[in-house]
């Protein structure tokens, strides 16, 4: 049974970690559906190595342009006249908000913040802010125009997200549309700026694998990674050719619904809104 909910969890997982809905909330949120109990924040942290290996396949010239661009750069001056060594410096400084925050509030990652009351709002509330990004957002900087500032204003952003609701690519992808940047650039950086986070947290937590905050065993929680994986290969492919074109208005629809739901059903008493933290 183990082995059959972490492969629903690593489907879930592969389908809503590139899309602005947030991951951790649709890991906290449908075992409570299902009536399987919290998966906990150290799976949680795991299976996402599945879909950020996903984007280091997709990207990976676009991480060795960058990561060799801004090797060369700490030893040429000429280097460092390149978009790579700035886009090598942005994505390490934007990363470092959401390392800190992630450490210094570890215990309520781990607790209340997996509070479904805490989630059910949160979906609304960025739902409402990728709704209202999309309206003012002038669409029309491409990521070559970022500067140092928006690279820090990015980092907090994404760093939001450390409360399951938020959505690491929502909050990033709100915050680059507010600052002007187009669509499909907001979203390509936020998949670049996520791979230190997500599998720094991940290597972070795989020491809770065994008997931590982990509802399932190593088996299944290696089989809900590599299932996550796959499918986020597929919906990284397609995401990129969706916002080409379209706007990002059915997922603020969805946020609010499965937000409105959620808050519905746990003041009714149709779910519980703790979380049951294992180990």
């Amino acid at each position: 049974m183990e082995f059959l909910q972490s492969l629903v969890l690593g489907l879930i997982q592969g389908l809503t970690e590139f899309l602005p809905i947030s991951s951790s909330a649709h890991l906290a949120i449908f075992p409570k559906f299902f009536g399987w109990s919290d998966p906990g924040a150290a799976y949680t942290a795991v299976v996402q190595i599945g879909t950020e290996i996903a984007v280091v396949l997709y990207f990976w010239r676009d991480i060795w342009t960058i990561g060799s661009g801004w090797v060369r750069g700490l030893f040429s001056r000429e280097a460092r006249q390149a978009p790579e060594w700035s886009m090598g410096w942005f994505v390490i400084i934007g990363s470092l908000p959401i390392v800190v925050i992630g450490l210094l509030l570890e215990d309520l990652i781990d607790s209340e913040f997996r509070n479904l009351w805490v989630i059910g709002t949160m979906l609304i509330a960025l739902g409402i802010v990728l709704g209202i990004a999309e309206r003012v957002g002038r669409n029309a900087k491409p990521i070559d125009e970022l500067t140092w500032g928006h690279a820090v204003m990015l980092g907090l952003a994404q760093a939001a997200a450390v409360v399951p609701g938020v959505s690491r690519s929502g909050a990033t992808i709100s915050m680059g549309l507010f600052l002007g940047y187009e669509r499909a650039a907001a979203t390509r950086y936020a998949f670049l700026l996520a791979i230190p986070a997500v599998v720094g947290a991940g290597l972070y937590k795989l020491k809770d694998i065994p008997g931590g905050d982990n509802a399932y065993g190593v088996g299944p929680t290696i089989l809900g990674t590599v299932v996550a994986f796959v499918v986020g290969i597929a919906v990284i492919h397609w995401l990129l050719k969706y916002v080409s074109t379209r706007s990002y208005a059915p997922f603020v629809a969805y946020r609010i619904v499965l937000g409105s739901i959620v808050l519905i059903l746990l003041g009714t008493g149709v779910i519980t809104a703790d979380v049951a933290i294992n180990g």
